[in-house]
């Protein structure tokens, strides 16, 4: 296919990226031999340029000539002031420029006001509509839920609440988190997507310890018990890597709500119970790299909760009552939300709820861009 333009420009707040704005990207980079995409975002918005650069270099990285930059920009909105314009197109040129000194010889816009914004550039408009399905960006902003399916993947994880529930053994946090996962599902539409991510430590104990009692058999020796297995820091490292790892992979295709029993952050604190391992603890996962943002944990309280046993535990009350306090304090010192579950398991719940669904309307109440005359509010 010929390619018509050297240099192409798509502008926009990308607040936040949805498929029109992919659409007109990927339309762009077929008759171009570059395309910058300029995201201009201001500080009245609530999604960060960095975010919103991200999630638009994932979904782009397999076009080869599709670069992103972003530029902050609190200018005052008014196709009609020539001052305004010359402020923003300015921004404009100054994120270019951090890129390249190339030309543009072409503008995209799905606007009215892509004529003089190419004008400006002295390059030619190319109109593009953005799709039949394709929402406006205020559409997007104003029910985030019903155009969830509209959004790429990195976008989603991004965007997602992400809870996590821990706690000490027998605390019932699988219990919590397996009720909280079906009472969102129940509601429908997006949210009967919504993902459960297991304990991977629960996995990683029952195939160490099938893995042990098969030696022991092909040796002849004694079936080894639970408490007789024997753990090192590799064995945690290991659940610490693959817990994020599934939680990252859930949250591409899932709904915006997504709640895990436990985390590495947990699996610190198990390291700590089975080695000692303080100097390791203070290097906690939620400090690390490794661990996902998360919005809040729901900390399971041992009292009120009778000690089960089954089969795959070794502590007692006093252990529990200790790694209840061991959860609160680490939370604490590293600035976690995290909020005490207690009472029955019907009051747990109900408040688990209470917090979950105000934490969706914070992250779902995206506040409106920048107005002004001439401008219709859709990029």
């Amino acid at each position: 296919m010929r390619l018509v333009f050297r240099h192409g420009l798509f502008v926009g707040k990308f607040y936040p990226p949805h498929l029109g704005h992919h659409f007109v990207i990927r339309a762009a980079a077929s008759n171009c031999e570059t395309v910058s995409v300029v995201v201009m975002a201001s500080v009245v918005e609530s999604i960060p340029i960095a975010d919103r650069i991200a999630w638009l270099r994932a979904e782009h990285s397999a076009d080869a000539n599709v670069r992103v930059v972003g530029i902050c920009c609190d200018a005052p909105v008014d196709v009609n002031d020539p001052t305004v314009w010359a402020a923003q197109v300015a921004a404009m040129r100054a994120a270019l420029r951090s890129v390249t000194d190339a030309p543009v010889d072409a503008v995209y816009t799905g606007e009215d006001y892509g004529e003089e914004l190419a004008a400006r550039f002295e390059a030619k408009h190319v109109r593009l509509d953005r799709p039949p399905d394709g929402p406006s960006s205020t559409s997007v902003r104003s029910d985030l839920a019903a155009a969830w399916h509209t959004l790429s993947p990195a976008t989603k994880a991004g965007l997602t609440t992400r809870v996590v529930v821990l706690g000490a053994e027998s605390t019932g946090t699988t219990t919590v988190s397996r009720q909280l996962v079906a009472s969102y599902r129940s509601r429908g539409g997006i949210w009967a997507d919504t993902v459960w991510i297991g304990e991977y430590g629960r996995d990683y104990t029952e195939t160490k310890w099938a893995r042990e009692r098969q030696i022991a058999l092909a040796k002849e020796r004694p079936l080894p018990s639970l408490d007789e297995l024997v753990w090192t820091h590799d064995d945690f490292d290991q659940v610490a890597a693959e817990q994020p790892r599934r939680e990252n992979e859930a949250v591409l295709d899932g709904s915006p709500l997504l709640i895990c029993d436990t985390d590495a952050f947990a699996t610190a604190m198990w390291e700590r119970r089975y080695l000692g391992a303080i100097a390791r603890c203070d290097q906690s996962w939620s400090r690390a790299p490794l661990l996902p943002r998360r919005d809040v944990y729901l900390l399971t309280d041992h009292h009120d909760v009778p000690w089960c046993d089954d089969g795959l535990r070794e502590g007692d009350l006093v252990v529990r009552a200790a790694m209840t306090a061991w959860f609160a304090d680490e939370l604490t010192r590293d600035g976690c939300s995290w909020i005490l579950l207690n009472g029955s398991l019907e009051q747990r719940i109900s408040l688990a709820r209470r917090a979950i669904d105000a934490l969706l309307a914070h992250r779902h109440r995206m506040p409106s861009p920048l107005q002004g005359p001439g401008f219709e509010r859709s990029a």
